[in-house]
């Protein structure tokens, strides 16, 4: 019996009571919706222990002389791939602040990985294609979305309570292409919408 009463004890201090979807809509100074908008929330509970894990693929595909997808979210620790599907040859790199690396020239049907191991933003670049420009965030909470083409991105079961929401992106004007607000999120859906100036340069390489 006092082992099943401290199980149920540790149980309300590792799940939450109460936890709700929060949609988040990003536009920019005209109210035009913004895609690929990484919109990451930050319960003051904080974050559970353990790997963190998306119900997406973690790959960066190489096709028709681009990168897809154009943004990716990865957890910190997570490691991604990037497939060749081109008839060319590829050299992916990152020269973004903790995010170095590049992967030697490699062909079709042919992938390479690497692994992220802090939270940040890399810009990926080819050295053989310059046009060839998409974005990893690498980002350290589980409660993480991208926005799709209306500008909407719907982040669930996050705790109730206090929170800092954090936007960003790669055209966003600010430090960093980020902006934050602190919010109150409840055990009901809510909504917010977040306005921004994306007339910035997207972030260099």
């Amino acid at each position: 019996m006092r082992l099943l009463l401290a199980l149920l004890f540790a149980l309300a201090y590792t799940v939450p009571a109460h936890a709700g979807d929060l949609t988040v809509s990003v536009r920019d100074a005209a109210g035009r919706p913004v895609r690929d908008a990484v919109v990451t929330v930050y319960p003051a509970s904080g974050a559970p222990r353990g790997p963190i894990r998306f119900p997406w693929a973690l790959r960066m595909a190489q096709q028709d002389i681009q990168f897809q997808p154009y943004v990716l979210i990865a957890p910190v620790g997570g490691t991604v791939a990037f497939p060749n599907l081109d008839r060319v040859r590829h050299q992916v790199y990152s020269f973004s602040r903790g995010a170095r690396f590049e992967l030697e020239l490699y062909g079709r049907d042919e992938t390479r990985s690497h692994t992220f191991a802090t939270a940040g933003v890399a810009a990926l670049g080819c050295n053989i294609h310059d046009e060839m420009l998409a974005y990893i965030k690498v980002v350290d909470t589980p409660w993480a979305m991208k926005t799709d083409s209306n500008g909407d991105a719907v982040v669930r079961e996050v705790p109730a309570g206090a929170a800092t929401l954090r936007v960003w992106h790669p055209r966003l004007a600010g430090r960093g292409n980020e902006i934050s607000q602190t919010l109150t999120v409840t055990s009901a859906a809510a909504r917010r919408t977040v306005s921004g100036d994306f007339s910035a340069r997207a972030a260099v390489r």
